[in-house]
């Protein structure tokens, strides 16, 4: 398995609201996320493992950036950034095989597409880096993101109850998926479309 991705960003996507530039996250992009996390709605943050409405969250996600162990893309419209995904790996653990992949898009580019082209471009560098299989968690009312992920061939594997609280105190259900990279990345060679992706 390799621990870096080989992609080349930036890169800029077509959605129904226009056009959005992909690039890696990396140091000085604090600011930047915090005032995309500052503009979601609370509910929005329920399903990450943490709260990115904190600096010292944002600041340890960019150190585990540098360390190697999450590979992150920033959506950016007008300079703002719009969304992003983290895909996390430990391989210090006993899945290092797995990757979680984290998407957020803000509420104004919902519904454009834009979450699709970063749950892809995800999947892409899961491939690249090795990966066989890659997780994804949300709450279930989260209908437009669980299509998604479903398009592209992930399956509900999961449902943990009352497994996040907001901050009001209300328990929500949190719905897992996964999809098994090793297996599609081995139907793209018997097919010869390794680089379609």
């Amino acid at each position: 398995m390799t621990s870096k991705a080989n992609r080349s960003y930036p890169r800029t996507v077509t959605t129904a609201a226009g056009e959005v530039e992909l690039r890696l996250m990396g140091p000085g992009d604090e600011a930047a996320v915090l005032a995309f996390a500052a503009g979601l709605p609370e509910h929005d943050l329920l399903f990450l493992r943490r709260d990115i409405t904190q600096p010292k969250v944002v600041a340890a996600w960019v150190r585990e950036i540098e360390q190697g162990s999450i590979t992150s893309l920033l959506a950016l419209r007008a300079g703002a950034v719009v969304g992003y995904t983290a895909l996390v790996r430990d391989p210090l653990s006993w899945s290092p095989h797995v990757g979680e992949l984290r998407v957020l898009v803000g509420p104004g580019l919902r519904g454009q597409g834009l979450g699709r082209h970063l749950v892809q471009e995800s999947f892409a560098i899961a491939l690249e880096l090795g990966l066989e299989k890659v997780v994804a968690q949300m709450t279930v009312d989260q209908t437009g993101a669980i299509a998604v992920f479903e398009d592209i061939g992930f399956r509900g594997e999961a449902l943990l109850r009352e497994h996040v609280r907001s901050r009001d105190g209300v328990k929500h259900d949190i719905v897992i998926m996964s999809h098994d990279v090793a297996r599609f990345q081995a139907q793209m060679e018997a097919y010869g479309l390794t680089g379609a992706v």
